[in-house]
């Protein structure tokens, strides 16, 4: 990296931790800290999801399945769409309802009110886990990144470097200098991507040989003859299409595998193993309920979450799979040789997108576009090491020590404990490898212990304290076994729709034969 390059990053990083030092001094109390004075509106908010949701190990993660699958990696994030608007229309009025809202601080205090203290413990526990994990999986996303844009930062010293700037201001500001900051750097990463990132990268291998992409297009509106014509790039030959093809760079080489252009890509497997996984992370993510809790009220909270799942898709989606789709192009032309990777075999997928953006940004491009994907991933892992902190504190120490959130040492006893879980985030990130992988465990652990608990609480009278504990007991701890013992499981599905499926017989089994006690 040029030294001007060097200076546009550091410049960035220490915005960042400036705003944090600038909340740090306006946060007075509990409220300001974890939930924004619930006063934030919904563009604010909207962008704050999406920043969380995609952020930088989607990013990076994203880039990694287009590198593999091409450009049918994009329907991962269509499941996020999906999520997020049944999450506005069915679980969004259930929880500004409620007649306790405004005393809410995390997810598990839903539980501690439908059923009883043990379970939200138990929920707490389960939702700081998967955070931590999920921190985790931002951090090494950003260290990937840095040690690809650095080729003299090894991964240690760069997980270092990550984990302690996101830590640092994280720890200082609370959940308002996350939800202004990830405002901010969600704009720069579009931009970034739209202006910088996906044209650059374009022209740099040559353009790309999309007839494929015009042949599929042309087949899904085959009912539409007057469309079809207009699709069918074959058919039109002039002088103008020839030259406009040729000012693009749309040339005949390389030429990209037609799967790899193709929206069919994918198994069915993928479709349930995503839809599984990402989906239910709507209703039980602690990130999602904090932006809840610090809406103004529920219309904000409801187009908020509108914002946020049509960012998601196509816009992200499509964007992330091309950048690793050039990448593993630029990878089969050789671009990286110079770095030792001749050919696309040896590469770690998910750093084909660094090392394409290294090796064709000038300088002074080169750190804007680090800038916006260290934006992304600093906006997910903020989210998420905000959302294990208050899991921790709240919902496991403060029923035990009876801490209270208007004591005046709370707000700095929060600072404290943010910053210490997310020293265990940046040792964890130290012994995985793989982003998008961390991620993917860390949602599923959450989503077959939480999930069926919740919506029972929120749709289903029958259910009971007993048997919520022994759901999210058995099916967390099902799809964690699976993991562990790595089993060919049956059709390609993934473990956690195992220990969905457990978690919900054993939940309505138990309801039934226990059924809940009436409250005094």
């Amino acid at each position: 990296m040029h030294i001007i390059d060097i200076l546009e990053f550091v410049i960035y990083m220490a915005a960042m931790l400036g705003v944090g030092y600038y909340f740090m001094k306006k946060n007075k109390s509990a409220d300001d800290y974890y939930v924004g004075s619930r006063s934030m509106g919904s563009w604010h908010i909207g962008l704050s999801v999406v920043a969380t949701d995609v952020g930088g190990g989607f990013s990076i993660g994203l880039g990694g399945l287009g590198f593999v699958m091409g450009i049918s990696g994009s329907w991962m994030l269509f499941t996020g769409l999906i999520g997020a608007w049944l999450s506005a229309v069915i679980l969004i009025p259930k929880i500004q309802r409620l007649p306790f809202f405004k005393k809410l601080y995390t997810f598990p205090q839903i539980f501690g009110y439908f059923y009883d203290k043990k379970v939200a413990l138990v929920a707490g526990i389960i939702s700081a886990i998967g955070y931590t994990g999920f921190t985790s999986s931002q951090i090494l996303a950003g260290a990937k990144l840095a040690s690809a844009s650095f080729i003299s930062l090894d991964m240690q010293t760069a997980l270092i470097i990550m984990g302690s700037i996101v830590m640092i201001y994280t720890s200082l500001g609370g959940i308002k200098a996350v939800i202004y900051t990830d405002t901010v750097q969600w704009i720069i990463l579009m931009s970034g991507l739209i202006f910088i990132g996906l044209p650059m990268a374009w022209f740099a291998i040559g353009g790309l040989d999309l007839s494929p992409i015009w042949t599929h297009s042309r087949d899904l509106v085959s009912n539409l003859p007057v469309l079809t014509d207009s699709l069918n790039m074959q058919k039109v030959a002039s002088p103008l299409s020839d030259t406009i093809s040729s000012s693009i760079g749309v040339i005949s080489h390389p030429k990209v595998p037609a799967e790899m252009l193709s929206f069919r890509n994918l198994s069915w497997q993928n479709i349930v193993n995503w839809s599984f996984t990402i989906i239910p992370i709507w209703f039980v993510g602690m990130t999602l309920y904090q932006r809840i809790y610090a809406c103004k009220d529920e219309k904000t909270a409801k187009k908020a979450w509108f914002i946020a799942g049509i960012f998601e898709w196509p816009l992200m989606a499509i964007m992330g799979v091309m950048l690793g789709l050039f990448a593993r192009v630029a990878a089969d032309q050789g671009m990286f040789a110079y770095l030792g990777y001749a050919t696309a075999e040896n590469l770690d997928p998910e750093k084909g997108l660094p090392l394409l953006l290294r090796t064709i940004l000038p300088v002074g491009l080169m750190g804007l576009m680090m800038s916006a994907y260290f934006s992304a991933i600093m906006s997910t892992a903020d989210s998420c090491l905000m959302a294990a902190s208050g899991n921790i504190l709240t919902d496991i120490l403060d029923p035990i020590f009876h801490i209270g959130h208007t004591s005046k040492n709370f707000l700095r006893i929060s600072q404290w404990f943010t910053l210490f879980i997310g020293i265990l985030a940046l040792l964890l990130a130290s012994m995985m490898h793989n982003v998008l992988q961390l991620m993917l465990y860390s949602y599923a652990f959450m989503v077959s212990g939480l999930l069926v608990p919740i919506l029972g609480a929120l749709f289903w009278k029958k259910s009971s304290s007993i048997a919520a504990f022994w759901s999210m007991m058995l099916g967390g701890s099902t799809t964690l076994i699976l993991i562990a013992l790595d089993l060919k499981l049956p059709f390609g599905l993934d473990a956690n729709i195992f220990g969905i499926s457990v978690s919900f017989i054993c939940f309505v089994t138990l309801s039934l034969m226990f059924p809940k006690k009436p409250k005094n």
